[in-house]
């Protein structure tokens, strides 16, 4: 069982190629070991979100990026049950409504950050700016900005921006952990079957899907130099393989385990003015037995 968070992050300043990371890959996990794995990722999940609640210090940011039926919806369902969900926050960011347009494209996202002792997860995000409207140009030019600014440095400066957005949020106790589920062309292609194929997955379908795949090649260029050029120390990417569902969940279970354990969590402890308190409330509970 060697599979580990380390063989799917992504070194800051390195050079990155999507073409050299396997969507197929399981790290030599059998399917049974991969779902065991995930069930004890849960468990520890729970135990450190109890902790993290408690403390309310550091809030943890999961953003979800990846090309459409890949499993982003379902991997968050089957990661993050079992989590006590007054302490989540799940927000899915389509196409921005024109109040949103109005903004920077950042704000709406940061409306959307958890707050301190949670977990906010991101199903896609900001990154949508540097992915979608650069694979279609048509977009950015309803986003209002003024001519001058729409220059060939565009996609560079908003690398930058949200380089500088993680690393502010990251020095305000958010931890940032970032994927990207890498699923392949022909498993998309066989998902995209079973969703017109079977009745209970036909509301999934939508020929804006279909159309994308036309410019696969567009899409994984736009992820490729995405990634390369946002994976810093503060805010990495973890680029998990995505065409076994059941090993893309285990992998981002415990990337994200290991990601809360790095916080060093921990249960407030009561200073001694506290604990009279403590005790002087056993004491009352006590003699109401009596």
């Amino acid at each position: 069982m060697t599979a580990k968070r380390a063989d799917f992050l992504v070194a800051p300043g390195k050079t990155f190629r999507l073409a050299d990371r396997d969507p197929a890959d399981t790290g030599k996990l059998t399917k049974p070991q991969g779902e065991k794995r995930l069930e004890q990722a849960r468990e520890r999940m729970h135990e450190l979100q109890e902790k993290l609640f408690a403390q309310n210090e550091w809030a943890l940011l999961v953003i979800f990026q990846a090309m459409d039926g890949a499993g982003k919806d379902s991997t968050i369902e089957h990661v993050m049950s079992g989590l006590n969900p007054a302490g989540c926050q799940v927000f899915s960011f389509k196409a921005p409504s024109s109040e949103e347009l109005d903004h920077d494209f950042l704000w709406r996202t940061t409306r959307c950050l958890p707050e301190r002792g949670r977990i906010g997860v991101f199903n896609r995000s900001y990154y949508e700016e540097v992915l979608v409207v650069r694979v279609h140009p048509e977009f950015l030019e309803g986003e209002k900005l003024p001519r001058p600014l729409v220059t060939d440095r565009i996609w560079a400066e908003r690398f930058e921006d949200i380089n500088a957005f993680e690393r502010y949020v990251s020095r305000q106790g958010f931890k940032v952990v970032k994927f990207f589920l890498n699923v392949s062309q022909k498993e998309q292609h066989e998902r995209f079957l079973a969703r017109l194929d079977e009745p209970e997955k036909n509301w999934k379908f939508s020929v804006e899907d279909v159309a994308k795949r036309g410019l696969w090649e567009k899409y994984m260029a736009a992820y490729e130099d995405m990634i390369a050029n946002t994976s810093t120390e503060h805010a990495p990417w973890h680029v998990i393989p995505a065409d076994k569902k059941w090993f893309m969940r285990a992998m981002v279970a415990e990337t994200m385990v290991t990601a809360m354990e790095e916080l060093e969590l921990k249960f407030p402890a009561l200073n001694e003015k506290q604990q009279k308190k403590l005790e002087e409330a056993r004491a009352g509970l006590a003699a109401e037995k009596k």
